[in-house]
């Protein structure tokens, strides 16, 4: 009886961590109004990029954000894989150029973009050798210029 507690417990509480990254960007400025809140657009190379991945398995990955994202911003992952085997659809991959060349012309990796609901560019950060606490006080200041 208590293992089946424990496994449900730790279901519960992994599925109310889990994130949703987004990756149709229509669909998020959607979501984004009808919450009121803010998108975060992540351009990542998740395959090549050291500091994408460190952003991923330190700030991303991390309870801290999980926890405050849920609660903050709509999520939105425009990822650009090298490796052959962890190439994305043909459809997922124009609208990630398209969004590349709206929000991401300098072609930086990674590139954090907080936008309002209609797109608009609310402020750009990078990656940071911080803790996860630090970066969402980093995406909250940009928030408030």
């Amino acid at each position: 009886m208590k293992k089946t507690f424990l496994f449900f417990f730790l279901l519960i509480t992994t599925i109310g961590f889990s994130q949703n990254w987004k990756t149709n960007f229509e669909d998020a400025k959607v979501q984004a109004a009808a919450e009121n809140k803010n998108i975060v657009l992540v351009f990542s190379g998740s395959d090549w990029c050291g500091p994408c991945i460190k952003l991923d398995k330190n700030i991303w990955q991390s309870d801290a954000f999980k926890k405050e994202s849920a609660k903050k911003w709509v999520l939105v992952r425009a990822d650009f894989p090298k490796k052959k085997a962890n190439q994305l659809s043909d459809e997922l991959t124009t609208s990630n150029k398209n969004l590349a060349e709206k929000y991401n012309k300098e072609g930086n990796f990674p590139l954090v973009v907080v936008v309002d609901s209609n797109g608009k560019v609310i402020g750009k950060t990078g990656y940071a050798n911080v803790e996860p606490e630090d970066y969402i006080t980093i995406l909250h200041g940009l928030e408030k210029k």
